[in-house]
């Protein structure tokens, strides 16, 4: 057995939940629910990162102490994630004791191992990114993301040398073109690698709301080297060194573009630093934008998971429901680049790809089944056109979630779905007569939504687990295991077929 371990980034508890954070996570939970499928062992993490500037600055601004903060906040992210059946195994705190245990751990380490120095760092940093930039980086003296005046710090620091590692990861990166994709971001980290690598500052001394640097007490560790170690923290480092060699080998990070340079230079160099050689892959993929521009609370662009699901009784506009919601974020942006967030491209998606088409052809089908051949499923033709078409569907459905592909692996699945539409008009079963050439169209139609339904799993969980029931078929659909659940006539024959409303009704622009 294979193993899975994949993360989304953890998220700043300064503010709560929305789209943008949404969309990362359900890719997340999609690539780990293929996985299973797959049957892969699985470990899927997610969580909150707690520590930092911007954490006492928001806890100031509210009144509370950062502990507060953290705690109020952080259960928004989990109650958010259990409202759009997030499938995580486990949500890390990084105020929690198992992390800052890891975090001492791993750069004690580095320490030890001669990376780390003391300095006096002055520069310009933006609170909101908790990170320094050069003036060349900054517009108009302004953060290229927040667009917000840099602060100029200066402080005596621990510094990395994180340009003893340039060169090593640059060979790597160019050894190994898989392990960040798409391709556009390896050589966005390649670029970043040619250029002067400069050591950088790893604590903070002007606060104390963070991981204790344990040769010298006085200072934190800054925020992101604490936030990092958060995967290697999950996956048992410094406390379970049999679960960290099954699991770390096999760590995929899902991050937006923005972090890129932490996650794809800083951290394999930490990794490295203290004697970690399993280096980590990364799916990479663009901003999610609101009228051209990134989501941000400062400009009030923010859209909650809930008004999406639910529904906004204030302009009037249609929840989608939670497959729905899941179903846009994975099949409309494409993986990679920005991406414009649009209300109505959600509704025409859902009502073509949902309503139309998958909805559609389960009730079609289990309709016709039933005023043609009973409440019981015929079986299908084992040599079926339909056979060779679900068997290719897999392949690429397969092949696009390897890649990292969400948009391309649903459009794999939906192929079936279509091509199962199609045949249906060309045989028109419900004009036959009752008899064996009927039975044998609906036992392949039965046979195809089966499959369809096990591979749309990932995407519209809640959607086929009710297909699944409705076609007969025992059990959970998230319990079954490719690639043998595929095997054509491998049911539902002889089940009891159930009617229901649509599994998606048409949503108003």
């Amino acid at each position: 057995m294979s193993t899975f371990y994949v993360t989304t980034p953890i998220y700043y508890v300064n503010d709560v939940p929305h789209i943008g954070h949404t969309y990362t996570t359900v890719i997340a939970d999609a690539f780990a629910r293929w996985h299973r499928l797959m049957g892969d062992d699985t470990f899927f993490l997610t969580g909150t990162d707690e520590h930092g500037l911007k954490i006492a600055r928001a806890a100031e601004d509210n009144g509370i102490t950062p502990r507060e903060q953290a705690d109020n906040t952080s259960i928004r992210f989990r109650e958010a994630w259990e409202s759009i059946d997030i499938s995580n195994d486990d949500f890390i705190r990084t105020t929690e004791p198992r992390h800052y245990a890891a975090v001492q751990a791993l750069m004690q380490k580095v320490y030890d191992n001669g990376h780390i120095y003391k300095d006096v760092y002055e520069g310009l940093y933006c609170v909101g990114c908790e990170a320094y930039y050069t003036e060349d980086e900054l517009e108009d003296g302004n953060c290229p993301i927040h667009k917000k005046p840099a602060e100029r710090m200066h402080e005596e620091n621990w510094f990395f040398r994180l340009s003893d590692f340039a060169e090593q990861l640059l060979e790597f990166y160019e050894q190994n073109p898989d392990r960040i994709r798409p391709e556009g971001y390896r050589n966005e980290v390649l670029g970043l690698l040619r250029q002067e690598v400069r050591d950088v500052s790893i604590s903070r001394s002007s606060i104390d709301w963070g991981v204790p640097v344990p040769w010298d007490e006085r200072h934190v560790f800054y925020v992101w080297y604490d936030a990092l170690i958060n995967y290697a923290t999950a996956a048992g480092y410094s406390s379970d060194d049999e679960r960290f060699e099954k699991y770390w080998p096999s760590v995929h990070h899902v991050i937006g573009k923005d972090i890129i340079r932490f996650h794809c230079v800083f951290w394999p160099a930490m990794l490295l630093a203290a004697g970690v050689t399993d280096l980590p892959r990364y799916f990479v993929h663009g901003w999610l934008l609101v009228g051209g521009e990134k989501m941000s609370k400062s400009r009030l662009n923010n859209i909650t998971p809930a008004q999406l699901v639910d529904g906004d009784p204030e302009d009037g506009t249609d929840g989608f429901g939670v497959d729905g919601f899941r179903y846009h974020f994975l099949r409309d942006p494409a993986f990679g680049p920005d991406s414009d967030f649009s209300y109505e491209a959600m509704v025409t998606r859902y009502n073509s790809d949902l309503a139309n088409q998958y909805g559609n052809l389960v009730q079609r089908v289990i309709t016709v089944a039933h005023k043609k051949c009973g409440e019981t499923a015929p079986a299908p033709d084992p040599e079926s056109a339909l056979s060779a078409i679900a068997r290719t569907a897999f392949e690429e459905t397969a092949a696009a979630w390897e890649r990292g592909q969400p948009p391309m692996a649903l459009d794999a699945t939906w192929r079936l779905i279509r091509e199962t539409n199609e045949y249906l008009a060309d045989n028109e079963p419900w004009k036959m007569e009752p008899g064996a050439d009927v039975d044998r169209v609906m036992g392949d139609a039965l046979e195809a939504v089966r499959i369809v339904t096990i591979l749309a799993s990932p995407a519209i969980p809640r959607a086929t687990q009710a297909a699944w029931e409705r076609i007969g078929m025992a059990g959970e659909v998230t319990d079954q295991r490719l690639p043998d659940a595929i095997d054509w006539a491998s049911g539902p024959t002889g089940a009891t077929l159930t009617s229901g409303d649509p599994l998606f009704p048409r949503r108003k622009g």
